[in-house]
């Protein structure tokens, strides 16, 4: 059978109680041509089509042959990993998820209510402390889904560099869906948004 995780578990002190905004939130400050317009990104990976694949006859085909009572799309198995926050408690769900989304960016990057706002984002560790999910090196928010239990892990997806195989490589499946914010602007997103109004503005006068 499919894996059925319902929640991802928490790394050492990180709260559960965080609650799911959606990407449209996200899409405030990480659409923005100046912070590398991440939301664009989503848009293009499969991640975001993940929900939308269950309703293909490849999706159909593999339910059949698990025994699924239900369509994939809306069988738990499958959409505790191909949609954003499957299984958490609705007082966890601040806005309302589509699940045409699919696996938004919240899924991988943690429940964004409390650190969604700017002042917060720019201090890692305060993002961090309320909730944000360091996505660069915590390989378990992928092995949650990709791993042997899910009927389309391929074993030999990954080349090592030793020439052997694996089914999911976390170095380089970062690589593959790579959507960071430009270096420049780390630490400096604030600033260099004022310094753009104020461009703006002076254009304007």
């Amino acid at each position: 059978m499919f894996p059925l995780v319902l929640a991802l578990p928490p790394a050492p002190g990180r709260s559960q109680e965080h609650q799911y905004v959606g990407a449209a939130k996200c899409k405030s400050c990480h659409g923005k041509e100046l912070m590398g317009d991440q939301y664009a990104s989503w848009l293009a990976d499969p991640h975001h089509r993940a929900f939308e694949t269950l309703r293909g006859e490849p999706s159909q085909k593999i339910a059949r042959e698990q025994g699924l009572s239900q369509p994939p799309h809306e069988a738990e198995e499958c959409l505790s990993c191909h949609i954003t926050a499957f299984g958490v408690p609705p007082t966890r769900i601040a806005k309302t998820l589509s699940p045409s989304d699919g696996v938004q960016c919240e899924s991988c990057h943690g429940p964004g209510r409390d650190y969604r706002k700017k002042k917060i984002m720019s201090d890692r560790e305060r993002a961090a402390s309320k909730g944000l999910w360091d996505a660069g090196r915590e390989a378990k928010i992928c092995t949650t889904c990709h791993n042997p239990q899910s009927p389309t892990f391929d074993p030999k997806r990954y080349q090592l560099s030793d020439g052997s195989h694996a089914g999911f490589d976390f170095e380089q499946a970062k690589v593959r869906i790579a959507h960071p914010i430009p270096e420049d602007v780390k630490g400096h997103y604030l600033e260099l948004e004022k310094a753009q109004k104020e461009a703006r503005d002076a254009a304007e006068e």
